[in-house]
């Protein structure tokens, strides 16, 4: 694993704000030769520090005009209900995370839908249907005045 040193942070806080930049712009940013910074992205990409580059989707132009989390709680706190329930969460596209967590409910989800109908159905039809559940919270967002996710 290639060491965290202040240039390698660098390299990685330019790139989380803009995967496509070039390597000439990102190696000016950085205060590196071309060749300097090429060598030390790519190490940071074969030691797994970097997992891969992501586009940034605006969610109201895809449709999307719902966003909530939601916390659930399980009935049952065995590894084949856990099992289950993330199968089945995998499966619906309105889940864009999920999170095992600690605390008095077992995940935390990050929902986007159309829009509140939609949302309802999801909440009602797709997650309260699912034998495991024994709980959920909804926690709707009103905005996001910081969001780094990528």
């Amino acid at each position: 694993m290639p060491k965290l040193d202040q240039i390698n942070s660098k390299i990685l806080q330019e790139l989380t704000r803009d995967g496509r930049i070039s390597n000439l712009d990102l190696a000016d940013r950085v205060g590196l030769s071309p060749s300097a910074c090429l060598r030390r992205v790519q190490e940071l990409e074969r030691s797994g520090v970097i997992k891969g580059y992501r586009a940034v989707l605006d969610p109201a132009k895809l449709g999307i005009g719902f966003v909530a989390y939601m916390s659930v709680g399980l009935n049952l706190h065995t590894k084949a209900a856990q099992e289950a329930f993330e199968t089945a969460v995998s499966r619906a596209p309105e889940v864009r995370e999920c999170h095992n967590i600690t605390g008095t409910v077992e995940y935390l989800l990050r929902v986007e839908a159309a829009d509140l109908a939609a949302y309802k159905h999801f909440h009602t039809e797709v997650l309260g249907v699912l034998p495991q559940v024994n709980s959920i919270t909804s926690y709707v967002v009103m905005g996001s005045p910081k969001d780094e996710r990528a």
